[in-house]
C-alpha cells in the first residue's frame, strides 16, 4: 500500500510503498477512501523537516539540553548517532481519515466489516486504528464531509473547555480550517461570534456563514472593535485557533475579554504571557488537548477502556460522533470549506509548496484496487543454502539505533524485518539493506531460509514469540527480558528441552570489551568475590509502558536483569537467593529505585543499585569488583581502573557489547558449538529477577530454585 511520510532529516515528503498493517486486538483495519489534509498542522511538520539542524535545535531547546547531558556521560559520537537515528525516523502525516472497515481485531464488537467509519488515521491506503478512535458515519453524510470529523472535534473540545452559554459573545482568533469549524459550532450553540483573520478568502467564507468576520489588515483594531461591539464590556471568551509565533495574540486575547473572561488555546502561538494582561480582570487561560478526554491515555486509546458516560460525558470518540451528527443534521456545513480534491498519487500538488498555499481544506482521494499484502520486497537477494539467516521482529528505536547498525557492520544476512504497522520496518529495511519488510511476523517463522529470529518487541510479547520460534525450530535472540512471569518461563524451558535450537537473551554487558578484560583479570578459579554494580538509570514518567507490570514488567525485571547476568558472569556461579529493598515507605512492585542483594552458590556477594532518581550528568553505569585483595572499577564502559593487578588502567570509546554478542551469536549459528550464554544461566537470571520482586512483596530473602 502507499503512505505519505515526512523525512525529518532532509524535509522531503514521500509517498512510500509499505506493507498493509496487521489488525491488532482492539483495533479495526480500515481501507481508506478519503483523507483531509490539515494544512496548518501539517505545514508546521513539513517546515520543521525542511529546517536545518540549527533551526531545529532552536525550536526544541529542551531536547538540546538532553543532547548536551548525553554528550557529558556517553561521549560525542554515541550522542550524535542517537540524534541522527531519531531524525532518520520518518513521520507519518495526516490524522483525518475516512474509509471502510475490512477487518476487526479480537474484542471489537462495535464495528463490522463493511462499516463506513471516520478515524484519526494517517494518509495511507490502509490504517489500523484503536476502536476508541473510530466512529461510524451516518448514511446521509458523504465520505468527504466525514473527513472533517477529527478537525471538527479539535474545535469542539476547545468550545467544551470554554463552556459558552447561549447569547455570549465569543471571539475566534484565526479563521483557518479549525477556526471556521469552531466559529460555526459556536453559532449553532447560540453565541455571537466574532472572527479575526488576515486572509480575505477565509473572512469571506466566515461572513457567508453568519460570523462577524474582520480582516485586521484592513486597519481594524481588534481589541477596540470587540469593545465597541460589546458596548465596552468585552468578550465573554476567546478561542485561539491561529498558528503564529508572536506573543501579541495572547496579549490581545486577554485585552478583548471582559472581567473574568476565558481564553482557550487550540492553536500554536507564542506564550510569553504578561501577568498584567490577565491579573486585573482575573482572566482564566487553558490549553485544549486535541480531540478530548482520552487523548494520550494508554488505557483509553490502546486498551479500549472507555470512561463511564455518567462521569465523562464527552470523550474523544463521543466528540467524533457529535461532529458527525452535526454534519448529518446540517448544523455544521463543511462543504464550502473544501478547496480542492486531489488523487493520492498527485499529493505533491498539496505538499510541494505548502508555505504559499491559500487552500483551506484539501481532500486526498484514494482509488485502491490492490490486494492486501503484508510483505514488500525491498531488494532481491538469494539466501538459499546459507546459515545464520536472520529475521527481525520489531522495529522500534532500539532496533534502529543499535541492533540494525551492528548487524549491518557484521554483514549479517537479514532477510526480513517486521513491524505491525509496516512503515517503520520498511524505512529500516531500506536504510540497512534488508531484503523484505513485513507487517506479519509469521512470514518469518514460515520461511525455511530463516534459522535465527531476533525479537525486539515490547516485553509482554517476548515469551509468546520465543515459544513460537522454538516450535518453528528456529534459534532465537530476544531482547531482555526473556519472560515476565514464572509461568511463561516454565513454558519456554519445557519447549526448549524438546527442540534442538538455541535461545539467547540480550544480556550484552558480559560481551563488552571491558567486561571481558575484567573477567580475564579475575580468572576462573571460582573464588568468591564482592560485586557492587550501580545503574544510574534515569527517570522515566510513571505512565510509560515499561512501568506497566503486564506490558513492561517494570524496570527491575525489564532492565536490572542486565546486571544480574553481568554479576553472574563475573562470579562464574549461579544465584541461589535474592533480597531486594526499595526507596520509600511503601514501594510498589514496579519500583525503579531499589537495591538488590544476590547470594551466589560459590559464596559471591553482589549488590545491584538500580536508581532512577540520580543526575543524568553522572555516569550511567559503574561496576566495582573486590577479590583477593584486588579491586576493579569500571566507569560507564569507557574506563577501567585496576588496583592490585599487573595490568594497567584502560580507557576506550564506550562499548556495551552489542557488536561482540551479535558476532558470537551469528558465528555460533553458522558453525555450531556451545550457546554464547549458557541456557541455565539465562533461566537463573530470569528467576532471580522474579525473586527480587517477590522479596520486596514479602520482605525477606527468596530462594531461587
Amino acid at each position: 500500500m502507499k503512505q505519505i511520510i515526512q523525512d525529518l532529516k532532509n524535509g522531503e515528503t514521500i509517498l512510500e510503498e509499505v506493507p498493509v498493517p496487521r489488525v491488532k486486538s482492539g483495533h479495526v483495519l480500515i481501507k481508506t477512501t478519503k483523507t483531509l489534509v490539515s494544512l496548518g498542522t501539517e505545514r508546521m511538520l513539513v517546515e520543521f523537516g525542511k529546517a536545518n539542524f540549527i533551526q531545529k535545535a532552536r525550536q526544541q531547546p529542551d531536547k538540546v539540553k538532553m543532547v548536551l547531558d548525553k554528550v557529558k556521560t556517553d561521549g560525542l559520537k554515541p550522542t550524535m548517532d542517537a540524534v541522527f537515528n531519531k531524525l532518520n525516523q520518518p513521520l507519518p502525516l495526516g490524522y483525518c481519515n475516512v474509509g471502510e472497515v475490512v477487518a476487526v481485531g479480537r474484542g471489537v464488537i462495535e464495528f463490522k466489516v463493511g462499516d463506513r467509519v471516520a478515524s484519526n488515521g494517517n494518509h495511507a491506503e490502509y490504517v489500523n486504528i484503536p476502536k476508541n478512535l473510530v466512529a461510524k458515519i451516518p448514511d446521509n453524510v458523504t465520505d468527504q464531509e466525514a473527513a472533517f470529523t477529527v478537525i471538527g472535534s479539535i474545535g469542539l473540545q476547545g468550545i467544551r473547555l470554554l463552556n459558552p452559554t447561549f447569547g455570549e459573545t465569543i471571539v475566534v482568533v484565526g479563521l483557518g480550517l479549525i477556526g471556521l469549524v469552531t466559529a460555526e459550532l459556536l453559532l449553532a450553540n447560540g453565541c455571537n461570534v466574532i472572527g479575526f483573520d488576515f486572509d480575505p478568502e477565509k473572512v469571506r467564507i466566515a461572513k457567508e456563514k453568519g460570523i462577524i468576520a474582520i480582516n485586521p489588515a484592513e486597519g481594524t483594531d481588534q481589541v477596540k472593535f470587540v469593545e465597541s461591539y460589546t458596548n465596552g464590556v468585552g468578550a465573554d471568551g476567546v478561542i485561539i485557533t491561529a498558528s503564529n509565533k508572536s506573543n501579541e495574540i495572547i496579549s490581545q486575547s486577554a485585552n478583548m475579554c471582559r472581567k473574568r473572561g476565558r481564553v482557550v488555546l487550540v492553536g500554536v502561538i507564542g506564550l510569553d504571557i504578561s501577568r498584567a494582561d490577565f491579573y486585573e480582570k482575573e482572566i482564566s487561560f487553558q490549553v485544549s488537548c486535541s480531540y478530548g478526554p482520552g487523548r494520550y491515555d494508554e488505557e483509553y486509546e490502546q486498551k479500549g477502556n472507555d470512561y463511564p458516560i455518567g462521569y465523562v460525558r464527552w470523550t474523544e470518540k463521543r466528540n467524533f460522533e457529535a461532529i458527525l451528527n452535526a454534519i448529518s443534521k446540517g448544523t455544521l456545513d463543511v462543504k464550502p470549506l473544501i478547496t480542492e480534491r486531489i488523487p493520492l498519487e498527485d499529493y505533491q500538488n498539496i505538499y510541494g509548496d505548502m508555505k504559499n498555499s491559500r487552500s483551506i481544506a484539501s481532500i486526498l482521494e484514494y482509488n485502491n484496487t490492490q490486494e492486501i499484502t503484508s510483505t514488500v520486497a525491498i531488494s532481491q537477494k538469494s539466501f538459499e543454502g546459507k546459515k545464520g539467516v536472520i529475521g527481525v521482529v520489531g522495529a522500534g528505536n532500539f532496533t534502529s539505533s543499535t541492533i540494525l547498525p551492528k548487524l549491518k557492520k557484521l554483514n549479517a544476512d537479514v532477510k526480513y524485518i517486521a513491524s505491525s504497522g509496516g512503515l517503520s520496518s520498511t524505512i529500516m529495511a531500506k536504510r540497512h539493506g534488508i531484503a523484505n519488510s513485513t507487517s506479519d511476523y509469521k512470514e518469518i517463522l514460515n520461511d525455511n531460509n530463516v534459522d535465527l529470529v531476533f525479537i525486539t518487541t515490547q516485553h509482554n510479547m517476548h515469551a509468546a514469540m520465543v515459544l513460537e520460534c522454538i516450535k518453528a525450530e528456529k534459534s532465537v535472540f530476544v531482547e531482555k527480558p526473556l519472560a515476565l512471569t514464572s509461568e511463561e518461563l516454565e513454558a519456554i524451558v519445557s519447549e526448549y528441552n524438546v527442540q534442538n535450537v538455541n535461545v539467547s537473551v540480550g544480556f550484552n554487558r558480559r560481551f563488552a570489551p571491558l567486561a571481558k578484560k575484567m573477567k580475564k583479570l579475575l580468572g576462573n578459579d571460582n573464588t568468591p568475590m564482592n560485586i557492587v554494580a550501580t545503574m544510574n538509570a534515569g527517570f522515566i514518567p510513571a505512565d510509560v509502558w515499561v512501568h506497566d507490570m503486564e506490558v513492561g514488567g517494570g524496570r527491575i525485571i525489564g532492565e536490572a536483569c542486565h546486571y544480574i547476568d553481568l554479576c553472574t558472569y563475573f562470579a562464574g556461579s549461579r544465584v541461589k537467593a535474592v533480597c531486594m529493598n526499595a526507596m520509600g515507605t511503601n514501594p510498589e512492585e514496579n519500583t525503579d529505585n531499589a537495591s538488590i542483594l544476590l547470594k551466589y552458590e560459590n559464596g559471591t556477594n553482589a549488590v545491584i543499585n538500580y536508581f532512577a532518581n540520580g543526575s543524568k550528568a553522572y555516569s550511567k553505569e559503574r561496576v566495582e569488583v573486590y577479590s583477593q585483595e584486588r579491586t576493579l572499577i569500571m566507569d560507564n564502559w569507557r574506563k577501567l581502573k585496576t588496583f592490585g593487578f599487573k595490568g594497567g588502567n584502560t580507557s576506550s570509546k564506550q562499548d556495551k557489547g552489542h557488536y561482540n554478542q551479535f558476532k558470537e551469536l551469528i558465528e555460533q549459528q553458522q558453525k555450531g558449538g556451545e550457546p554464547i550464554i549458557p541456557f541455565d544461566e539465562i533461566v537463573n537470571t530470569t528467576q532471580a529477577s522474579f525473586a527480587a520482586i517477590e522479596s520486596l512483596k514479602q520482605g525477606k530473602w527468596i530462594v531461587v530454585n
